[in-house]
């Protein structure tokens, strides 16, 4: 028989070990996740951005991360067949959930079934959550993290059952509708959802009115969030209640402009091109600098925002946190063949990176990533074009603008992917950059629902993941 004062060493030790396992477990699991999303954010944005605000030999802070990666994006057809260029709500629900969809879908695969994703595992294992944007709460990239419809445009209790944009139907999502028993509307899902911090543009989607009779604000106020608007001193917030801010009634105002609201333009061409593409003369469009945007005045920035969801989601919190942060309208402006909109925008990702950055200087346990969902239209051609010296006009069939640099130079950035009102996505893979908490997690290239895999390894410590 064993002494019993050696038993009572013994049962000591072990009740220690198991505290020290259990610490250590606790230790383990409490940690922050910080995804940083540039809509359209590809190298030839990256590059433009780097260009403008650093100059082509400086380095952005994005430049200074440790870790960098290329990811594959991947898209299917309804039928499941391979797609090569991809949108925001298909390629933001593979970094949420894992799972590989159809554009258009937010987390729902090809056959509407819903896909979990890494914020709702985030809130259902205790640790607290957040969206910003610079676009309205209910667009694709945000909505694809707490939202499960079967397309885009199910934004609103209206556009849920049927709408239009510029005249073209869009799809309802009538199973999702609360009508019909289901969920909701995107807005109705990320009010329902449980996160503490929803950040960006979408009023017009808080006023409308649910099946109960009331507004969607009055619905989250309900749910005990606190209502911010654009006259809502971001610095001064405190952190009793969870936070719903919208501060635009859609996407946000950019912070830059091109001259005289100037976007890329034809080169014009003289009548005797149209005989012949040998004869004649081209005349380019003048340059442009970037300039501030007056509609922004008032517009809360993406830092301001972001430094309010730090500060909301890590107060008091020794379980830790998964924030994303979205820089829209790197996208939204290329579209618009907006160079100047672009770039703008990339100064605020930029400046929300160094707060993430300075952030995890101070916890240690904060993985920082930075990617896209998409690539966009953006090219940089040269200034002037090689063949600018041959007998015959050289000039690009896409519309150009040529931007005056701060350090002096000329970029000509063209689009041309059609001849409609809006440029297309493009199918090239995407730039990651991470930190050196999040990089044992990474590898030099990844599909994109292997980057959420990544994050679902480091903040739950498994791979229970949608893909496979």
């Amino acid at each position: 028989m064993m002494p019993r004062h050696v038993h009572k060493l013994l049962c000591l030790i072990i009740a220690l070990s198991a505290a020290l396992a259990a610490t250590a477990e606790t230790a383990v699991k409490s940690r922050n996740l910080i995804l940083i999303i540039g809509d359209g954010f590809d190298d030839q944005h990256v590059t433009m951005g780097r260009n403008y605000l650093v100059g082509m030999s400086g380095k952005l802070i994005l430049d200074t991360m440790p870790y960098r990666a290329s990811v594959q994006v991947e898209t299917v057809s309804e039928q499941g067949q391979p797609l090569y260029v991809a949108d925001s709500a298909n390629t933001a629900t593979s970094l949420a959930t894992g799972g590989v969809t159809q554009i258009g879908r937010i987390a729902t695969d090809i056959e509407d079934n819903d896909l979990n994703t890494i914020a709702e595992r985030a809130l259902d294992s205790g640790f607290r959550v957040g969206l910003v944007t610079t676009s309205s709460l209910t667009d694709a990239t945000p909505a694809s993290f707490l939202a499960h419809v079967s397309a885009r445009s199910c934004e609103g209790p209206e556009e849920v059952l049927g709408s239009t944009y510029y005249g073209i139907p869009q799809p309802a999502c009538l199973d999702d509708a609360r009508d019909n028993g289901g969920p909701g509307s995107i807005i109705e899902q990320l009010v329902n959802s449980g996160a503490q911090v929803l950040l960006g543009g979408g009023t017009k989607f808080l006023e409308q009115t649910t099946i109960d009779g009331e507004t969607v604000a009055a619905m989250a106020t309900g749910r005990g969030y606190r209502i911010l608007d654009r006259d809502t001193d971001l610095s001064a917030v405190t952190h009793e209640k969870s936070l719903l801010g919208t501060f635009d009634e859609e996407t946000l105002e950019v912070r830059w402009q091109g001259t005289n609201k100037r976007v890329a333009e034809e080169t014009e061409t003289s009548w005797l091109h149209h005989l012949s593409n040998y004869l004649g003369d081209t005349e380019e469009p003048e340059p442009m600098s970037c300039e501030p945007n007056p509609d922004y005045e008032g517009t809360p920035s993406l830092a301001s925002m972001t430094d309010l969801a730090l500060r909301h989601l890590s107060r008091d919190n020794d379980r830790g946190f998964f924030l994303m942060i979205e820089s829209a309208s790197i996208d939204k402006e290329s579209h618009k063949r907006n160079p100047c909109g672009s770039i703008g925008e990339i100064e605020q990702l930029e400046e929300s990176l160094a707060l993430a950055l300075s952030f995890a200087a101070q916890h240690p346990d904060t993985a920082i990533l930075v990617t896209a969902d998409h690539a966009q239209a953006a090219q940089i051609l040269p200034e002037p074009s090689l063949y600018s010296n041959y007998p015959i006009p050289i000039y690009s069939p896409g519309l150009t603008a040529r931007i005056a640099t701060p350090e002096g130079s000329m970029m000509r950035i063209n689009y041309a992917t059609n001849n409609g009102f809006s440029e297309e996505h493009t199918g090239a893979n995407v730039p990651l950059f991470a930190n050196d908490v999040a990089g044992p997690w990474l590898s030099p290239f990844l599909r994109q629902r292997e980057v959420h895999d990544a994050m679902s390894a480091f903040l739950f410590g498994t791979r229970e993941i949608n893909s496979e």
